[in-house]
C-alpha cells in the first residue's frame, strides 16, 4: 500500500466521480496533495474523507489565474509536485449536448475550453512546480473512439487529449516527465444525472450495461487503480500511451 508513499499529487476535478476515485486510490497508496473543484461544499466533504494530508482548492480550470493558484498553493503547502491528474472536464453546466445542426459557436467554445484548452494549460501552468521524472495523467474518454448522439464535440476534444499525451511527452523528454492518458468508458458517477433526466436515469444505465461486454458499468475506484499504476514506478517505461478502460465496449462487438 505504499506505491506512492510521500508523493505529492494534484487531481483536478477531484471532488466527485472519477476524480475522487483517483484521489482516494492515491491516498490509499501513501500519496498526499490537493484536489480541486468549483463547489466548496463537495470539496470540503471530500477532503474530510481523504484526511489531513489532502487540501481542497476551489478553482475553475478554464481560468488561467485559477490554474496558477492551484499549483502555487500546492507547492507552498507540500514543497514539491510529483503527480498531476488532469481530470476536470465533462458536461458544461447549462449547455445541452446537441447535433451539429443545433450547436452554437458559443457552446462549441465552452466545450472545447473545458475539455481541451483547460487540459493543455493545466499542464503548462504545472511545469514550473513539477519535479523532473514526474507523471502526468490526462483523462480522456472512450467517446474519443465511438460516435454517439450529441457527443461529437466532447468526443473530438477527448480524441485530442489522447494526442496531447503523445505530443506533451515528446516536449518533456528532457525532464523525464511522462504523460499518458486514461480513457474511461461508462463509469457510474453523478455525471449521469447532469446529462439525463432523473426519471430516465436507471433505464439509460441499463442500456449502457447491455452494450458493455463485461455486463456492468465501471467504478471510480477501478479508474483509481489504473491511475495509481500510471503514477507509480511500475509504469516508468510507458510514455505517451492511452489506457482504454471501458469494459471492452470499444474493441469487442456484442452483435450476433
Amino acid at each position: 500500500m505504499n506505491k506512492l508513499k510521500n508523493k505529492v499529487a494534484v487531481v483536478t476535478g477531484g471532488n466527485s466521480g472519477i476524480g475522487f476515485g483517483i484521489a482516494e486510490a492515491f491516498k490509499n497508496e501513501g500519496a498526499i496533495g490537493s484536489i480541486t473543484g468549483r463547489n466548496q461544499e463537495t470539496l470540503d466533504n471530500c477532503v474530510q474523507e481523504l484526511g489531513a494530508d489532502f487540501i481542497g482548492i476551489k478553482s475553475d480550470v478554464t481560468k488561467m489565474e485559477d490554474l496558477e493558484q492551484i499549483f502555487k498553493e500546492t507547492f507552498n503547502k507540500f514543497g514539491k509536485l510529483d503527480i498531476l491528474v488532469v481530470n476536470a472536464g465533462g458536461v458544461v453546466d447549462g449547455v445541452q449536448m446537441s447535433s451539429v445542426s443545433d450547436v452554437t459557436e458559443e457552446n462549441f467554445d465552452k466545450y472545447i475550453d473545458l475539455n481541451l484548452k483547460s487540459s493543455y494549460f493545466t499542464v503548462q501552468k504545472a511545469l514550473p512546480y513539477l519535479n523532473d521524472g514526474a507523471s502526468i495523467i490526462l483523462i480522456g474518454s472512450s467517446a474519443a473512439h465511438r460516435a454517439a448522439p450529441g457527443m461529437t464535440i466532447y468526443g473530438a476534444a477527448k480524441a485530442a487529449i489522447i494526442s496531447l499525451a503523445k505530443g506533451l511527452s515528446h516536449d518533456l523528454l528532457d525532464r523525464k516527465i511522462r504523460v499518458n492518458s486514461l480513457s474511461p468508458g461508462s463509469i457510474d458517477t453523478p455525471a449521469f444525472g447532469k446529462m439525463i433526466p432523473q426519471e430516465q436515469l436507471e433505464e439509460v444505465k441499463q442500456i449502457w450495461k447491455n452494450i458493455i461486454p463485461v455486463g456492468r458499468m465501471g467504478l471510480p475506484s477501478e479508474m483509481g487503480k489504473i491511475a495509481v499504476f500510471l503514477a507509480s514506478d511500475d509504469s516508468v517505461f510507458i510514455v505517451g500511451t492511452e489506457i482504454l478502460a471501458d469494459g471492452g465496449m470499444t474493441n469487442i462487438n456484442l452483435m450476433k
